[in-house]
């Protein structure tokens, strides 16, 4: 019989011990079960990625979380009202497939997120769960069927999301207009929030949004300058920015957000929430209603901004690198609204969506 020393399992002769040894060494074998539970040292990504400045030593073991973490179980006439309704309508909540630890005290104020344009991704965010590949042939009944799912489900604030669509030529625009303009005429009682994405920059694209007047337009950040290439590798922060600032020009709500605890300095989300302001208020647009002195003409800036935890969804994203203090967050929001932020909601829990109609109704008590 010929050999093929070339495949071990055909007649090779066995590794040497030090071959074997050198092997294990560089790529250890796990020892049953979850590796990264069973493994008492490794080597931590985090450093490598994003915060690079780190000497501490890492590893890629779960993290317990702190107890201000714990989020409270769902239950009450209000959240049983608005389940009751999401179920009876057939809608489909980013709430339920994300497991979010807010979901109770968002349906129990009558507060809900759903997804449009379907269910898979163009991008591979480091920090996103949603799957990623082509997505299936584009639904484009689906505002009518959203706006009719809507229409008498008693919900007092709607938060409509998307995936990011850059199969389209458009980025799914003309999709969102359409939705948001069903679903205003269907529930005219109703606030309406929408996450988008950034449509790879098309003015046009964004416009569509902008021209179905939603009431409150949102795109997250996620992240400090330092962090992008990682955490939004197709995305770009000044790009972002300049979305905020074209919504700002044009008089509407702007919204963004942030996640903290993937590898940023404290330094930089203060000089993130700088950087907001100074640049969505470079418009001739409407001016700050809230002049700072040897400022008082400047075009008003992004009006909302959530701070929230990072939690790493599993093994093959980015890294957790610290769970941060609630006091650290209290730190966040007074710091925002001194940068200019009209509001700021920033803590552990705190999601895009979360608390999305007080949000919207603090700007009213301001007199946006």
């Amino acid at each position: 019989m010929t050999t093929h020393p070339q495949n071990p399992s055909r007649g090779a002769a066995p590794p040497s011990p030090g071959a074997l040894e050198r092997t294990l060494a560089r790529h250890p074998r796990p020892l049953g079960g979850d590796p990264g539970r069973n493994t008492r040292a490794s080597v931590s990504l985090t450093g490598m990625i994003l915060n690079n400045q780190s000497d501490a030593p890492e590893q890629l073991l779960v993290k317990r979380k702190p107890p201000w973490l714990r989020a409270r179980v769902p239950g009450g006439e209000g959240f049983h009202k608005t389940r009751r309704n999401i179920q009876g309508h057939k809608l489909h909540t980013v709430c339920e497939e994300a497991a979010c630890p807010n979901m109770g005290e968002c349906w129990a104020r009558g507060v809900a997120t759903i997804m449009i344009l379907g269910d898979t991704c163009t991008r591979n965010c480091g920090f996103c769960n949603v799957k990623t590949g082509k997505p299936p042939v584009t639904d484009y009944d689906e505002p009518a069927r959203v706006a009719e799912s809507l229409r008498g489900a008693g919900l007092k604030h709607i938060v409509i999301t998307s995936v990011d669509r850059d199969d389209l030529p458009d980025g799914g625009a003309a999709i969102w207009a359409e939705t948001i303009l069903r679903v205003r005429d269907a529930c005219p009682e109703m606030s309406l929030e929408v996450l988008i994405g950034d449509f790879k920059g098309d003015e046009a694209a964004l416009q569509m949004v902008i021209d179905a007047h939603p009431t409150i337009i949102a795109h997250n950040v996620e992240t400090v300058k330092r962090c992008h290439p990682a955490v939004r590798p197709a995305a770009r922060y000044e790009r972002t920015i300049e979305l905020l600032r074209r919504v700002k020009a044009q008089g509407a709500i702007a919204k963004t957000g942030i996640m903290v605890g993937i590898g940023e300095k404290q330094h930089e989300v203060l000089e993130l929430f700088d950087d907001l302001v100074r640049m969505t208020s470079a418009h001739d647009g409407p001016r700050d209603p809230r002049p700072k002195a040897g400022n008082p003409s400047r075009g008003d800036p992004v009006d909302i901004i959530t701070i929230g935890q990072y939690l790493q969804p599993t093994r093959n994203h980015l890294p957790l690198d610290r769970w941060v203090h609630p006091d650290e967050f209290a730190e966040y929001e007074r710091a925002g609204l001194e940068a200019g932020i009209k509001v700021v909601k920033s803590g552990p829990l705190v999601r895009s969506s979360y608390l999305a109609d007080e949000q919207a109704d603090a700007l009213k008590m301001l007199g946006q």
